[in-house]
C-alpha cells in the first residue's frame, strides 16, 4: 500500500454519483448512462449476486464486448468484494473451461452470442468448477437463455428489490486480470485496487498521489472524454476505462468485436472525445487508412492525445497520422498487465524516432543474474518497475516468484521485456524475451525488425518469428501482411532490411498473407504465425530438393 493509501475504483465512482449523478459516465451509441444511472444499475446488479449467494472474495468473469453492462458488472462485483474476472470472448469451450476453473469463477456473465462457448465450456466443468451464476446480456439479436442463465435486465430488475449493499469498497479489493503473453495457459495478474488506482495516476505523474475524488467532483473537474478502441476484456482498454471514470470523466465505448475505423472516428466526431486508446500499427494503420480516404470527413478537433501501448507504433505511422492531426499528441506507454511504467509524447514538428523511455525511480534495468544494468555498460536485461505492482499470480507461486523478485531490496514487477540503457539513461526496447529468435548464436529481438519493415510503403503489418533450421538454429522469417493494393517483392524487402540491419537480423524469407490474424486488442498469436512460417518454409525446401 503506498504511502498507506486506499484507494478504490468502486469508492471513486460511488462519490461521483452522489456529487454530479447527471454526468455522464458510459456513452455507447446512442445509450448514454449517467454517474447516477451507472451506481443505480451496479448496486442492483450486485445485491442480485449477493442473493445468489455471491460473496467477497469470490470471482465474477465477464465475458462481454465493450459496453456500459462490461463495466456494470465490474462496478458490482467490486461493490461486493467480488473479484472481477476478465474472459477473452475469443476462447473456445476448453479455453474458457480453463479459466473458470482456474479463477474458481462462481458467476459468469457473459453477451449472448458466446452462449454456444459457454455451453461447450459448462459441459466439461463438474461443480464446483462450474460457475453457480449466470447472467445472459442480450447484444447480438433476439437469442434463447442458456439453461440455467438469467436475462441482465432481469438480474437488474431483481436486484432492485433486494436491500442495499452494505459494505464499504478497500482499496485492498481485487481485480483479476488474465493475461496470456506469447505462451502458456493465461495466467490471472492479482491486482489490489489501490495499487492498480495508484500505478495508472504516477503512469504521467511519477511520485504523486492521486487526488481526492470526491473533492474534485465538487470542484466540478472531471477527467477528459476517452475512448478505448481496444477490448475492455485486456489491460489496455480496461485501464482508460477505470481511470477516466475515476476521474469523473466519460467513456465511450463501441460494441463491436472487431475494430471499424469508420465507427471510431464518429464517435470521436459525435462525442467530443478527447483521449483516444489504441494498440500500436495494429490500430493505428486502419484508422489512418480511413482518414487517408476521406481526409475531411470527420470533425475531429476536440481530439488532443492519441494513446498506444503493447505493441510497437511505428515512427512512419505516427508522421502520418501527424499529417492529418498536427495539434494531437501521441502518447506511447510502456508496461505490461504485470505492472505499468511510463510513458513518452511525440507532437508535430519533432524529430519522429521509435519510442524512447528513461531509467527513474521506478524502473530498472536488470539482468538475468539479478544485477541492476547501468547507463552506457552495454549489458542486456529485463526492465522492472517497482511501487504500485500486483501481489502476483493467482495459484501460480513459482510463476509469481520468477517475474516478483527483490532487486537491492526492493520489489520489482519484471515481466519479461529485454532492453539495454543508454549512456544518458534512455531504455532501448529489445522485445519480450519469449518472442526472441536465437540464430547461430545470435539473439534477434523480433520488434526491432518489425519497425524496420513497417516503414516500407508495401508493408501493413508484420510479425518476425524463429522457425527451426538445421544449420542455424533458428531461421528469422517475417510474416507480412500487405500494404492494399500492393504486392511486396521479396527482393525489395530484402534490399530494405539490408539497408538498415545487421545480417544475422535479417530474414531469411517473406511469407505474405492476406491477414496476420491479430486479437482484438492486436496482439499476434505467435505460435500459430510460426507453425504457418514452419509449413511455408517446408514447402519451400521440398521445391528447391
Amino acid at each position: 500500500m503506498p504511502d498507506g493509501s486506499d484507494y478504490s475504483f468502486a469508492r471513486a465512482w460511488h462519490d461521483v454519483a452522489t456529487i454530479a449523478p447527471e454526468r455522464i459516465a458510459i456513452a455507447c451509441g446512442d445509450r448514454h448512462l449517467s454517474y447516477g444511472a451507472f451506481d443505480e444499475r451496479a448496486e442492483h446488479l450486485a445485491r442480485f449476486l449477493r442473493d445468489a449467494g455471491v460473496r467477497a472474495n469470490d470471482k465474477v468473469a465477464i465475458q462481454c464486448v465493450n459496453g456500459p453492462e462490461y463495466l456494470e458488472a465490474f462496478y458490482a462485483s467490486l461493490k461486493l468484494g467480488a473479484v472481477p474476472v476478465n474472459v477473452n470472448y475469443r476462447y473456445v469451450g476448453h479455453e474458457l473451461a480453463y479459466l473458470l476453473e482456474n479463477s474458481d469463477a462462481v458467476a459468469l456473465v457473459f453477451h449472448d452470442e458466446f452462449a454456444p462457448t459457454v455451453e461447450r465450456a459448462l459441459q466439461s466443468l463438474a461443480p464446483p468448477q462450474r460457475p453457480a451464476v449466470l447472467v445472459q446480456v442480450p447484444h447480438a439479436g433476439d437469442r434463447e437463455l442458456r439453461a440455467g442463465a438469467l436475462d441482465y435486465e432481469t438480474a437488474i430488475a431483481s436486484g432492485a428489490r433486494g436491500a442495499p449493499v452494505d459494505r464499504e469498497p478497500s482499496g485492498d479489493d481485487l481485480v483479476f486480470l488474465y493475461t496470456g503473453g506469447t505462451t502458456g495457459y493465461p495466467k490471472a495478474v492479482m491486482w489490489r485496487s489501490d495499487d492498480l488506482y495508484v500505478s495508472l495516476w504516477q503512469m504521467a505523474r511519477p511520485g504523486s498521489l492521486p487526488p481526492d475524488p470526491a473533492a474534485t467532483a465538487r470542484a466540478g473537474k472531471q477527467s477528459a472524454t476517452a475512448l478505448p478502441a481496444c477490448p475492455l476484456m485486456h489491460g489496455t482498454g480496461l485501464f482508460i476505462a477505470l481511470s477516466t471514470l475515476a476521474g469523473g470523466g466519460k467513456v465511450v465505448v463501441l460494441d463491436d468485436a472487431r475494430l471499424e475505423p469508420e465507427r471510431v472516428w464518429q464517435a470521436v466526431e459525435r462525442e467530443e472525445v478527447r483521449v483516444l486508446t489504441i494498440v500500436g500499427d495494429a490500430f493505428a494503420r486502419p484508422l489512418l487508412a480511413a482518414l487517408d480516404d476521406e481526409p475531411d470527413r470527420f470533425d475531429l478537433r476536440s481530439l488532443g492525445a492519441i494513446t498506444s501501448s503493447g505493441v510497437t507504433w511505428s515512427p512512419d505511422t505516427k508522421r502520418r497520422l501527424l499529417e492529418h492531426l498536427p495539434r494531437v499528441t501521441l502518447i506511447d506507454s510502456l508496461g505490461a498487465s504485470e505492472g505499468l511504467m511510463t510513458r513518452t509524447e511525440t507532437r508535430g514538428g519533432d524529430d519522429i524516432k521509435p519510442a524512447r523511455f528513461r531509467l527513474s525511480d521506478r524502473i530498472v534495468v536488470v539482468t538475468d543474474d539479478g544485477d541492476v544494468v547501468q547507463p552506457g555498460d552495454g549489458q542486456v536485461g529485463m526492465l522492472g518497475v517497482g511501487g504500485a505492482i500486483p501481489l502476483g499470480y493467482y495459484k501460480d507461486e513459482a510463476k509469481t516468484a520468477t517475474t516478483f523478485r527483490t532487486v537491492a531490496g526492493r520489489r520489482y514487477s519484471i515481466p519479461g521485456d529485454y532492453a539495454t540503457v543508454e549512456t544518458d539513461g534512455s531504455i532501448t526496447l529489445l522485445g519480450r524475451g519469449s518472442a526472441c529468435i536465437n540464430t547461430g548464436g545470435e539473439k534477434v529481438y523480433p520488434e526491432e525488425v518489425e519497425l524496420v519493415l513497417r516503414a516500407h510503403p508495401d508493408v501493413f503489418d508484420c510479425v518476425v518469428v524463429g522457425v527451426p533450421d538445421e544449420r542455424w538454429g533458428e531461421m528469422v522469417v517475417a510474416l507480412v501482411e500487405p500494404t492494399s493494393g500492393r504486392a511486396p517483392d521479396g527482393s525489395a524487402l530484402h534490399a530494405h532490411c539490408r539497408a538498415e540491419l545487421a545480417g544475422y537480423k535479417r530474414p531469411k524469407e517473406f511469407v505474405l498473407l492476406p491477414s496476420l490474424q491479430r486479437s482484438p486488442a492486436g496482439k499476434a498469436d505467435y505460435k500459430l504465425l510460426r507453425d504457418v512460417a514452419a509449413k511455408r518454409m517446408m514447402a519451400l525446401e521440398e521445391e528447391r530438393s
